[in-house]
């Protein structure tokens, strides 16, 4: 089953893109989507969906795994990241892909086993768990393969079942 997690930002959208398959992961993409603080905010959403658009047409993934906010200060910064993970799901839905919401707590916990682990920690087990000589950078493509593989280990594969994604 091809999972494509996103960890979203209006300023950087990490993307990571794993095959889970036989309870084994395997690193198929991962990267970020930048936009430039400069371009107006609706043409940074619209780069943001394009790029999610190709990576779905590119990687066919039987579901979208999409880290939920915490923000706990700045609620300017929330508000435009929450736009930018309406963007990213509105693509994945576009596609007819199941899509699955993840709080941070969640990541961290099936990932590093801990709910509080800090974030060294759950790039090292990204980095162990797909078998990876170094931990992937930037951070915001470590977090979105973190949400990937929190999705292979959550359970919530029913409707992949469905499309003959898993096996």
């Amino acid at each position: 089953m091809v999972i494509l997690g996103i960890d979203p930002g209006y300023a950087i959208t990490g993307f990571g893109v794993v095959d889970y398959n036989r309870n084994r992961l395997r690193v198929i993409d991962f990267g970020v989507i930048s936009t430039k603080a400069n371009t107006p905010f609706p043409e940074r959403l619209l780069q943001i969906a394009d790029k999610i658009d190709q990576l779905i047409t590119l990687h066919q993934p039987a579901t979208m795994a999409v880290e939920e906010l915490f923000f706990s200060r700045n609620t300017t910064t929330a508000i435009g990241t929450a736009q930018a993970r309406g963007v990213a799901i509105l693509s994945g839905a576009r596609s007819g892909i199941p899509i699955y919401e993840y709080t941070p707590m969640q990541v961290k916990l099936a990932v590093a086993g801990y709910g509080k682990a800090d974030k060294t920690q759950v790039q090292q087990m990204v980095r162990v768990l797909l078998s990876l000589e170094q931990v992937p950078r930037p951070d915001d493509a470590a977090d979105a393969l973190a949400v990937a593989i929190c999705h292979a280990h959550s359970g919530n594969r029913s409707a992949a079942l469905a499309r003959g994604g898993y096996q």
